[in-house]
């Protein structure tokens, strides 16, 4: 029996019957198996590499110093430490300044990993020696990553400027370990010996530091101490080992690689819908065959059996192949997420090939079996009886069982029962209005059909006859469309919507760390270069203790938004008057004729809704001298794009005051007067400057980097969308072939019949294109409204551009798909 369904196989694949069903099967495989080659490359290599990313066995962070018992216990457990502190500061040489990620290390760093140097970059491309770093930076130098080096335009022996100190440039930064991802790995690196933080005086009341306290040992001591402190961290206080390390590593990734996945997805059911079609067109080009065999005494099971083996032989193969194909364009992703991962991926595992054959499989056999149990019921009369037609008992299950089957991967790749339905029901949904709206336009186009026999009559009536064929090729079409124009014309328009919103010489530049006496200096600095003199504010640092006097549990806070949040230090900040960019939501701001006996906070609006707070919730703080308590009294929503100096939480005048503070500011910097800022440098070394402009340009340079990949991701489904065409076109290609013979022998010329199918091919395109145009545009106002808060005006260009991509494509493909039709004698069709 498994003999018989090879050969079977081998000569329906001969014969071109089983082209697009394979494809149709990679195309679904290949997408969902490129993804999880690549997400799994990616936490393959942070099991392997998770002591390397912490730089030690177990890491204790802080955002003030350390108890020296924390250092003193671990090691009486004979355990090896040793300490950083790490800041991000403005670092100078001549005319060029630069916000630098610094590190001041001591002794025994790293206690996991490599840190590794490298020679300067050469002329010529010549390739760099690349070395282990033995020890740390000598007192009075540094080492420097090659970004500095570039931007600074520095060499090897110069000193460059760091705070108050001026350090000598011994060595180029190749690698090395605890070195974060993401966005801040963007930012310039520098390795400092940490006897000359001191002299830099950067190190300031509400500077932004953190504290770190490096162990490594033996596993059951460091577990030992890991027991120890994590019953005496103090507020602000963590510890992080290697079964947790790099948590901000791993929630993005696996965000990445869900939402990836989800894309990946949209693909798969699109392809499912050509794999429909495809079984469809071979059960009926196999019901001779099975009447025949009926004949020759196979029973239903034995037809059953048959064709199972046949579809599980095709499912490997294709599946196989799929995974092969994914290995490969994996690398795509892994190439355009390069700089966002940091890190070495290693050989991937062979889970995602077996999810890879199981996902091509389950979408075989899912979109098959119920026409397999109509297949096998084929009446051996048909021999005879070439009329008699295969009672369809199952289609309506078939399809209610394929969409089980696509519900059933939604979920698994969502890994939520909830999010997996509502993408799946969401989906389902727009492909109902799709149709919807699909059938509208047929109406409207077939009200302009000419009386007469011409192309344009012929291509609409072959429209008219296949409405609901029509239909499903043109929604499919449209979905794989619709991604790819969200993803380049609407996202252009929605960052061209986003920077025109931004105000005339708004704010592009921040002043951070801002001491109490260096205030009158530095308004005099902006009276001496003609800069409007900018509010200064007061800040604050604290963290959120208790809500209601009840103390601040990270597992009641399941969105990782809101978990973020509550783990990190608030800026708080006190002021008499509202901003002109704050409105009261609810509550009122505070007057001076009314002095309540409680403390009063006003906290952002947004921000309250994400942590759950409401008005009347009485709020603990903890900062660097002590604790208190505020009640929310009013809620504020803050236009952020202004760039003015905003906060989260403000407090009314006078709570603050016996607490450590620093101040901040914004201000707008002409671009001829850049130049200056050397000067502003110079005469406040401890000033943490932030420019604006580069911030939005190296997010920008990551939104860029993403889209590429999800833009490749919805590759697939555009490559599925002309996959369901083509199987459109195969299903009705024994009707074309009559239908042309009719005409030909009636008297039509085959450039007649090609110009007919081109409007109809024509037709099919349109509809398509207006899909995808109305599809991305929604989406544009979605992100427009609900992520980037801006109301997006939808250009002309994606309608006309969608349409004229769409028709063009789908009229091409669409004739070659059909040029072997015309070719068909008309007496040869006639006489079977």
């Amino acid at each position: 029996m498994i003999r018989l369904s090879l050969r079977m196989l081998l000569r329906d694949w001969r014969a071109g019957e089983l082209h697009i069903l394979t494809l149709a099967l990679i195309i679904a495989v290949s997408s969902v198996a490129t993804v999880s080659f690549f997400s799994d490359r990616v936490q393959r290599a942070l099991v392997l590499e998770s002591n390397r990313l912490l730089g030690g066995d177990l890491l204790v962070i802080s955002d003030t110093p350390l108890p020296p018992g924390y250092a003193e216990y671990a090691r009486q457990l004979g355990l090896k430490t040793t300490h950083l502190t790490r800041f991000p500061s403005m670092i100078s040489f001549g005319d060029n300044s630069l916000l630098t990620s610094v590190k001041a290390v001591a002794p025994g760093y790293p206690l996991r990993g490599e840190l590794k140097l490298a020679d300067p970059p050469a002329e010529g491309g010549a390739a760099q020696h690349i070395r282990v770093a033995q020890g740390i930076p000598e007192r009075e130098t540094v080492w420097v990553d090659e970004k500095v080096m570039v931007a600074l335009e520095v060499t090897l022996g110069d000193k460059i400027e760091v705070g108050a100190a001026e350090l000598t440039v011994m060595s180029m930064v190749e690698s090395e370990p605890d070195h974060s991802v993401g966005f801040v790995s963007m930012n310039p690196r520098l390795l400092m010996n940490e006897e000359d933080l001191a002299a830099t005086r950067l190190i300031q009341p509400g500077s932004r530091i953190s504290y770190q306290l490096l162990v490594a040992g033996d596993e059951g001591r460091v577990a030992g101490f890991r027991r120890w402190i994590s019953e005496r961290l103090s507020p602000g206080e963590r510890v992080e080992g290697i079964q947790d390390a790099r948590p901000e590593i791993r929630s993005a990734l696996d965000r990445a690689g869900k939402f990836l996945s989800l894309a990946a997805l949209a693909s798969v059911v699109v392809a499912a819908a050509a794999v429909a079609l495809a079984i469809r067109r071979f059960i009926q080009r196999h019901l001779d065959g099975c009447a025949v065999m009926r004949c020759l005494g196979a029973t239903e099971s034995d037809l059953l059996r048959l064709y199972s083996y046949y579809f599980v032989m095709l499912g490997s193969a294709a599946s196989l192949l799929g995974c092969v194909l994914a290995v490969l364009t994996q690398e795509f992703l892994s190439y355009w997420l390069s700089e966002l991962l940091g890190i070495a991926l290693p050989l991937p595992s062979v889970l995602p090939f077996i999810q890879g054959i199981l996902t091509g499989m389950v979408l075989l056999l899912g979109f098959a079996l119920p026409p397999l149990l109509n297949l096998r019921q084929v009446p051996a009369l048909r021999v005879i009886r070439r009329d008699l037609e295969l009672a369809n008992l199952h289609s309506l299950a078939g399809y209610g069982f394929g969409f089980a089957i696509l519900s059933v991967l939604f979920i698994w790749k969502a890994e939520s029962f909830k999010l997996g339905i509502m993408i799946m029901f969401g989906f389902l949904l727009a492909v109902i209005l799709f149709g919807l709206f699909g059938l509208l336009l047929i109406r409207l186009f077939l009200l302009t059909r000419p009386q007469g026999s011409g192309p344009w009559s012929y291509g609409l009536a072959n429209i008219r006859r296949r409405t609901i064929p029509s239909l499903v090729q043109a929604t499919a079409l449209g979905l794989g469309l619709m991604a790819l124009l969200t993803l380049t014309l609407v996202r252009n328009d929605l960052l061209e919507d986003w920077h025109a919103r931004l105000p005339e010489n708004a704010p592009n530049r921040f002043l951070v760390n801002v001491q109490s006496d260096q205030q009158k200096k530095l308004m005099g600095f902006f009276d001496e270069h003609a800069i409007p003199r900018p509010e200064i504010f007061p800040m604050v640092r604290g963290r959120l203790m208790k809500i209601n006097d009840r103390p601040v549990n990270l597992n009641d806070y399941p969105d990782p938004r809101a978990k973020q949040l509550v783990n990190r230090e608030f800026n708080l900040s006190w002021t008499d008057t509202l901003q002109s960019d704050n409105e009261i939501v609810a509550g009122r701001w505070w007057r001076e004729e009314i002095i309540s006996s409680e403390h009063e906070l006003s906290m952002e609006v947004e921000f309250a809704e994400t942590l759950g707070l409401k008005m009347g919730d009485r709020l603990t703080f903890y900062t660097g001298g002590g604790d208190f308590s505020a009640t929310i009294t009013s809620l504020r929503k803050v236009d952020w794009d202004t760039f003015h100096v905003n906060f989260f939480a403000v407090v009314r005048p006078g709570l603050l005051d016996n607490y450590p503070v620093s101040y901040i500011t914004s201000f707008y910097l002409p671009p001829d007067k850049t130049p200056i800022l050397q000067e502003l440098i110079r005469m406040f070394p401890n000033f943490l400057v932030i420019d604006v402009a580069s911030v939005i340009e190296r997010v920008q340079n990551m939104i860029e980097q993403v889209t590429h990949a999800i833009e490749f991701v919805f590759l697939f489904t555009l490559l599925a969308g002309f996959a369901v065409m083509y199987a459109a076109i195969a299903s009705t290609q024994d009707e074309r072939i009559y239908e042309a013979a009719i005409f030909r022998t009636l008297g039509a010329r085959k450039q007649q019949l090609a110009r007919a199918w081109a409007v109809e091919f024509a037709v099919l395109g349109t509809l398509a294109g207006f899909f995808a145009a109305a599809g991305a545009s929604a989406l544009g106002y979605l992100i427009g409204k609900y992520v980037l808060h801006i109301t997006y005006s939808p250009s002309l260009w994606i309608g006309a551009v969608g349409v004229l991509v769409s028709v063009i494509g789908v009229t091409v493909i669409g004739l070659i798909g059909t040029r072997t039709t015309l070719s068909q004698p008309p007496l040869q069709v006639l006489r079977k």
